[in-house]
């Protein structure tokens, strides 16, 4: 069974910066791509951003592109979001995900991953 767990967010003044961090429990998680998703209220899930297995490849929705970092590290099995100049219009729950399949390198689709987290609570101040 996979888990994930998101942790690090909080309440920040726009402009400032936070890092979110997502733990994977088993041992074949540094096999899959991993990704990031948020949630405004009243809004739909979307896509952040995402990394390949190694860490090598990123990608990033045009609103963070910039602004937000993905990393990872395997030996610890955690993924990093950081978030950079933060706007009082990134704040939302933020989820992260596991891909469904080895195949897909960078996905970009809620429907790609099949292991999520509980979400992170960011809240970004004017």
């Amino acid at each position: 069974q996979v888990q994930l767990v998101e942790s690090g967010g909080g309440l920040v003044q726009a402009g400032g910066s936070l890092r979110v961090s997502c733990a994977a429990s088993g041992r074949t998680s540094s096999r899959y791509s991993m990704g990031w998703f948020r949630q405004a209220p009243g809004k739909e899930r979307e896509f952040v951003g995402a990394i390949s297995r190694t860490g090598t490849s990123t990608y990033y929705a045009d609103s963070v592109k910039g602004r937000f970092t993905i990393s990872r590290d395997n030996a610890e099995n955690t993924m990093y979001l950081q978030m950079d100049s933060l706007k009082p219009e990134d704040t939302a729950v933020y989820y992260c995900a596991r891909a469904r399949s080895v195949l897909v390198v960078i996905p970009t689709a809620a429907y790609d991953y099949d292991y999520w987290g509980q979400g992170t609570q960011v809240t970004v101040s004017s």
